[in-house]
């Protein structure tokens, strides 16, 4: 009687370097921090550039500020839900990838967005759409950085030793600190080197354009 032999054994899973992972999903949370703290930082210049202008006050202008400011961290939890539905359906590493592209692109156009004056200067009434375009990317900035945070801190643990998961995920609350610290350091480098006029024209902006350089590393 004829033998069927048996199918090939599944091969074994590839062993993943558990540093590296943890390594690079920290520096990833740290790249997504630094865009996402930027805003709040430079919110006085921003509130110059968008909110305070014809019709309303400074004092007005700065609250509006504050709410574009706060857009991000309403919708974190719904990019958190997201973001962990789609990581379940076609992996971590990717969706990890897509949140940290979507981050920097964002914050990369904040730094090239014309102002409500540019704006208005092109047409009666176009003003607005500054303030408007802002908020829209300030809401994907809370989209990014609440998908990628708890997909960092699942991905790390999904490849933590049983014994070590604890310690390794502490390293994505960590380095979300050190994003903070990086964009104070960039932003006081950039102010430092340039006049206080010029700063609050265009300098400002800087840090915002810089990040473009920071996601392709």
């Amino acid at each position: 009687m004829e033998t069927v032999a048996p199918a090939e054994a599944a091969k074994p899973p590839k062993k993943v370097n558990e540093t590296l992972v943890i390594g690079a999903s920290s520096v990833g949370t740290a790249f997504e921090w630094y865009d996402f703290f930027l805003y709040g930082t430079l919110l006085p210049y921003i509130n110059r550039h968008f909110f305070t202008v014809q019709g309303i006050d400074e004092n007005t202008g700065f609250l509006l500020a504050l709410g574009a400011f706060s857009a991000g961290f309403v919708v974190r939890p719904l990019g958190a839900l997201v973001f962990g539905w789609i990581g379940d359906m076609v992996g971590r590493k990717s969706t990890f990838l897509v949140a940290m592209i979507i981050m920097g692109l964002s914050t990369f156009a904040v730094g090239f967005l014309p102002s409500y004056t540019q704006m208005e200067a092109m047409g009666a009434g176009m003003g607005i759409i500054a303030p408007i375009t802002l908020v829209a990317l300030r809401v994907l900035q809370g989209l990014a950085v609440g998908g990628q945070y708890g997909g960092a801190l699942t991905y790390v643990a999904e490849h933590a030793k049983p014994t070590g998961r604890g310690w390794s995920t502490s390293w994505i609350q960590i380095t979300a600190t050190v994003g903070l610290l990086a964009s104070l350091a960039l932003i006081l480098a950039v102010r430092v080197n340039m006049s206080a006029e010029d700063f609050a024209d265009y300098g400002w902006r800087i840090p915002f354009m810089v990040s473009i350089g920071l996601l392709l590393v």
